[in-house]
């Protein structure tokens, strides 16, 4: 009985944590607030893994409260195997990095032995450091100017799609910065969606696009990035799609607004978009895109 009051009152305390922590800025903190939504059903249908994989990918990025709610899940069982060992290995990396309800697991249980969990072993999604994000924050405000585009509305969705990594491909084989499908590159004159350059170019095209076709309006403009623009005229509005909602909300939370100025005709977008490239293209060359 004891034993049970006791893992009683720990449930209750470190509960709390989904709530009381001061709150952070950035889109690390958004991923883990994601996970919150599918791990605890608020507004969308609960879903473990989906939460999992988000707080792996914030706690790779050294989120405290994300490596917490890891060891929460493995402690209590929360769509992954109870497994104390890995739920330590997660509690010890919280409180390293000053999460006060990791610190109180680690003082609780002291003779536990960590693991380290091999299920979460993605790489920090900047492969070559802050060096790289800032070459690439560099050009998207050279570049997106040229399509009279806003560079922080263009960098939330670089953030978003993948997390400032040009090596980033989806299941959906979605390529690059800017996570441009082979259809979406060709349409805007991508040659190569490896190239960092060319595809800030096609995605900023892509969004030049649908802020004319949606005047403005970004929730549907980034609901067109994410889902297609035949999704947004289908369903005349945000598609009912779970991961194209979160999509948008991220997005505007992160810039803060839900309103993009109308940017002026720039006549055959693809022929434009092509002579931006040449413009630009000596500069990834010469930086080896290959190596970032």
């Amino acid at each position: 009985m004891q034993k049970v009051k006791l893992l009683l009152a720990i449930s209750l305390l470190l509960s709390a944590s989904y709530g009381s922590a001061e709150p952070d800025s950035g889109a690390v903190v958004s991923l883990r607030r994601q996970a919150v939504l599918f791990e605890q059903a608020r507004g969308v249908k609960r879903n473990y893994s989906e939460a999992y994989k988000l707080y792996c990918r914030a706690a790779l990025q050294d989120d405290a409260e994300a490596n917490y709610n890891l060891g929460w899940m493995y402690f209590n069982g929360r769509g992954v195997k109870y497994d104390m060992g890995l739920a330590m290995g997660w509690f010890r990396r919280a409180a390293e990095r000053g999460d006060r309800y990791g610190k109180n697991m680690v003082r609780r249980f002291p003779d536990v032995l960590a693991k380290q969990d091999h299920n979460c072993t993605l790489p920090k999604p900047i492969v070559a450091g802050v060096k790289d994000r800032k070459r690439i924050e560099s050009w998207v405000r050279i570049i997106a100017p040229h399509f009279k585009m806003d560079p922080k509305l263009v960098m939330a969705v670089i953030d978003t799609e993948s997390s400032f990594n040009p090596k980033a491909r989806s299941p959906k084989n979605a390529q690059g910065l800017m996570q441009l499908i082979p259809e979406t590159a060709k349409r805007f004159g991508v040659s190569d969606p490896w190239d960092p350059i060319e595809n800030i170019i096609g995605g900023t095209a892509y969004l030049h696009w649908l802020t004319r076709h949606f005047s403005g309006d970004l929730k549907l403009v980034l609901a067109g990035y994410n889902a297609g623009e035949g999704a947004v005229e289908k369903y005349h509005g945000v598609p009912p799609y779970q991961e194209t909602q979160l999509y948008v909300k991220r997005i505007t939370g992160q810039y803060r607004k839900t309103a993009h100025p109308v940017p002026i005709d720039l006549g055959e977008l693809k022929d434009y978009a092509v002579e931006i490239m040449k413009k630009y293209s000596f500069e990834s060359r010469s930086t080896n895109h290959s190596s970032i």
